[in-house]
This record gives C-alpha cells, sequence and structure tokens, in this order.
C-alpha cells in the first residue's frame, strides 16, 4: 500500500516486509484513555530525549552516529520509548515487534519489565512516532486558522470519538469512514467544504492593527506638526 504522507501515513522496510502506520482517529483511541493519549503526546515531546534531538540537528543538521549511540539505551529516555512503542503498535495492523521491539517481564528482579530492543533504532522511533500523534491529535494541515480558535489548544485529554461524530455530521460519511480520518485529513476536508469562513487569523490581524496604528502614528505627527 502507498502511503499518503500528507496525512501522516508511512510505511517502514524490513527485509521483504512492509510496515503501514495510519494515524487515525480510530488508531489514536488504541493508544488508551483520553488522557493516556495526551499523555504518550507529553512524553514524545517534553523528554530529555526530544530536546537533544533538536539541539542536534539545529546545531549539525542531523543526529551524529556517537549522539545516536548515546541515547539508544532505553533506560536514558524510558518514558518517550514507551510511548513511541505505543503509538507505532496502535498505528499499525502488523505484529511490529519484530521491527520496534517489546517489553518482557524483568527475571532478575532489578527491573519490572525489560525492553527487548527491535531492528529500528530508539531514535528513529521516536521521531516517527511524534510525527504519528502530531498528525493523529494535532493536524499538520495548512490552512488558515482563525484567530478566535487560538489560544485554547492546550486539553488534558484527547476524545477521538468527538472527531468522529464531528465529520459523520459534518462531512457526511459513515462511522467507519469517520474512523479511518487522520487530523490532518479531517482539517483538509473541513476547510475544503466551508472555506470561506469570516474572521482574521492572528497574523492577518496582527497586520493589520500594525497598519492601522502607523496611520494613526502618522496622522498625529501631522497634527503636531
Amino acid at each position: 500500500m502507498v502511503p499518503a504522507k500528507e496525512i501522516g501515513e508511512c510505511v517502514v522496510s524490513l527485509s521483504d516486509r512492509d510496515y503501514f502506520f495510519r494515524p487515525s482517529f480510530i488508531n489514536m483511541m488504541k493508544i488508551g484513555s483520553p488522557e493516556e493519549v495526551v499523555q504518550a503526546f507529553h512524553y514524545l515531546h517534553s523528554d530529555e530525549f526530544s530536546s537533544l534531538m533538536r539541539r542536534a540537528i539545529d546545531a549539525y543538521g542531523s543526529v551524529p552516529k556517537w549522539l545516536s549511540r548515546y541515547v539508544a539505551s532505553p533506560q536514558f529516555s524510558k518514558q518517550a520509548v514507551y510511548a513511541a512503542m505505543s503509538v507505532l503498535n496502535a498505528c499499525t495492523d502488523e505484529d511490529a515487534s519484530q521491527l520496534i521491539g517489546e517489553l518482557r517481564v524483568g527475571k532478575s528482579g532489578k527491573w519490572s519489565f525489560v525492553y527487548r530492543k527491535g531492528l529500528m533504532p530508539v531514535g528513529d522511533m521516536i521521531l516517527i512516532a511524534q510525527s504519528l500523534i502530531q498528525h493523529g491529535i494535532i493536524g499538520k494541515a495548512k490552512v488558515r486558522k482563525l484567530q478566535r480558535h487560538e489560544g485554547a489548544q492546550s486539553s488534558s485529554e484527547f476524545n477521538a470519538f468527538e472527531y468522529i461524530s464531528a465529520a459523520r455530521t459534518h462531512l457526511d460519511m459513515s462511522r467507519d469512514e469517520a474512523e479511518k480520518l487522520t487530523m490532518t485529513e479531517f482539517q483538509m476536508l473541513l476547510s475544503a467544504k466551508f472555506p470561506d469562513q469570516k474572521g482574521f487569523t492572528k497574523e492577518e490581524y496582527d497586520a493589520v492593527a500594525d497598519d492601522y496604528l502607523a496611520r494613526k502614528a502618522k496622522r498625529m505627527a501631522k497634527a503636531g506638526a
């Protein structure tokens, strides 16, 4: 199957086997409860690993091999690794344990669970999982975002079923069709159906406000001359 990268789908190939990942609404529900979905997003974007990777890419343009080896241990970024495993497993119908590894009950007593590595590097797992969950619960569509919708994005939960219901209502879809949407695809379809939303984006509002203040300052300067 050819992935639609624009809406968040991706394929990872291993030897003669392809793993297809789709961050659909129904797959976001497989991560866990609405609160657990947001927690997974937090672990993937707020841990030391993510910060270190961003700084490395800014400094070097890519992640150096020595740094990849350093962060390869799951103990370095345990919560992010576990969240990545959860997201990747949720977004594919395949058994991905060979690719991403698995958790096993610890036998030594030192750890409750032991991470058995898969063939994919830990860093790649986290980066792919970050992209999947971004497309799945936030959306990355390039659409006009009105100012009145800004500033209320933080939430402690993500209820995918609410978006499934909204897609059925506003886009005249069956439940099965709506469940297969990613957030990015949902945003693109809504934008196409309702293209003429009235109002300013934050950037448009700021431009108008700046222009108004500049003209006002010019009039006051003339009046004082």
